[in-house]
């Protein structure tokens, strides 16, 4: 099979297109012949170094996925050959994905909703699971909350802006002037063009914040909170304030780390096929050019998601 690999760390010119042996599956594990992969930050984040989670290469890259089971391994009953599935693969360890076949996990795939192409179900664990673990498992938000996303146009912030609205929240993003009318249709309340205003005065104190931003941004978000409001954290390493000021502000501070969870793949799917999810695709490219993919990616400009196909 054909997959992507590098053997240096370095910009997007070292993936490289290689001829490697179809893997078989082990107990407890399915192969998947893939039909679309998911790119997200972290994947340019590895490739380059800053975020070296498997180690010095070579490695092949990527973690979402989502096609149809080829084989099934021994002990596997909950799977057969020929179902649509679609996970997060082994993140924080290798996904393996940047192939046309993949192994998986019984426990990191569910099968995929037939609300979503191939293709929008690749782009949806990574990035769904980081809004729906923040959100939800670590946020607890509900009816009535008051949400600020920031980068709300992007892979996880459209995402994270339809799992707020669908629990009932009031949310407002953070996005550039020509994204607002397409997040209005995914069910913000209130935007914030971020190039223009300042989101800590443009709006009331909200109850929990999903910064997806960094740096500056962490300080100006905990003075967007209400005392007592929680501060999400994507980016562990550039949270740009430490638990101590937060509590000295009078707010929290939670970091969500994502790990794959064929549970909470199952919430999303859930509310794929009630009509209150859906991922939106930038680009599909084929995975020949997963260089220009990282090169989209790395603009911090995408909306919604970019995948690749075999």
């Amino acid at each position: 099979m054909r997959a992507i690999t590098q053997t240096s760390f370095g910009d997007p010119s070292v993936l490289d297109l290689v001829e490697v042996d179809r893997p078989r599956p082990g107990p407890g594990q399915v192969l998947i012949k893939v039909g679309a992969v998911g790119v997200n930050p972290a994947d340019v984040a590895v490739r380059a170094g800053w975020y070296p989670v498997l180690g010095e290469p070579p490695f092949t890259l990527g973690w979402d996925v989502a096609g149809v089971i080829e084989l099934v391994g021994s002990g596997v009953s909950a799977f057969e050959p020929g179902e649509e599935v679609f996970g997060l693969l082994a993140f924080p360890g290798a996904g393996d994905t940047y192939a046309e076949y993949v192994l998986a996990s019984v426990n990191e795939i569910a099968r995929k909703p037939t609300g979503l192409t191939v293709e929008r179900a690749a782009g949806l664990p990574l990035a769904g699971l980081t809004a729906w673990q923040a959100l939800v498992g670590i946020g607890h938000v509900g009816a009535g909350d008051r949400v600020l996303v920031h980068r709300a146009a992007g892979g996880v912030g459209h995402l994270a802006v339809q799992i707020a609205k669908a629990r009932g929240a009031y949310v407002i993003g953070t996005a550039g002037e020509a994204n607002h009318a397409w997040l209005r249709e995914l069910g913000a309340d209130e935007l914030i063009d971020y190039t223009a205003t300042d989101f800590v005065t443009a709006t009331a104190p909200v109850d929990t914040v999903f910064d997806l931003v960094g740096g500056e941004y962490g300080a100006r978000s905990a003075a967007a909170l209400k005392p007592g409001g929680l501060l999400i954290g994507a980016l562990g390493n550039n949270l740009g304030i430490t638990p101590e000021e937060a509590g000295r502000r009078g707010v929290r501070l939670e970091v969500v780390s994502v790990r794959p969870s064929a549970a909470d793949l199952g919430q999303l799917s859930a509310l794929v096929d009630a009509g209150r999810l859906t991922v939106h695709i930038d680009q599909t490219l084929p995975l020949t050019e997963a260089a220009k993919a990282h090169d989209l990616i790395a603009t911090g400009h995408t909306r919604g998601k970019i995948v690749l196909t075999p």
